[in-house]
């Protein structure tokens, strides 16, 4: 069993990418609305501040913590990586379980099939902003 923990979540989720993502999973929906929820989610995620000791900052890239959407919007890429690249190692039953809660992950492996460093060589290439950090 190993946990891993994603470096920086928040501020690594890709914009462009989650947006791309969200529109492929409301394009079977009414395009007006889809148009509509999108359009929404643009000016959301383009007035992406926070403030720290009385300032307000803007990240350089992906989205502030603590905003009432960074939950949301932060499982949307996370969830697509995932069915694309973990299921496969569910699938092959090179580990027997996958568990993620926000940004801290649980791994349960065969030792006899896969090893730690192989796991986490893989998951670190799946995507360049997410990177895992074994805890």
């Amino acid at each position: 069993m190993i946990s891993f923990d994603i470096k920086d979540l928040y501020v690594n989720i890709p914009i462009d990418e989650t947006l791309n993502i969200k529109t492929k999973l409301l394009q079977n929906n009414n395009i007006q609305i889809t148009y509509q929820m999108l359009s929404l989610l643009k000016v959301i995620l383009s007035q992406n501040y926070f403030m720290f000791q009385q300032k307000f900052y803007k990240p350089a890239q992906g989205i502030s913590m603590g905003l009432p959407i960074s939950s949301p919007i932060e499982e949307t890429p996370l969830q697509h990586y995932e069915d694309a690249n973990i299921k496969q190692l569910v699938d092959m039953k090179s580990i027997a379980l996958y568990v993620r809660y926000v940004d801290d992950i649980l791994v349960i492996y065969d030792t006899t099939k896969i090893n730690l460093h192989t796991i986490n060589t893989y998951i670190n290439k799946i995507h360049n902003n997410i990177k895992l950090n074994p805890t």
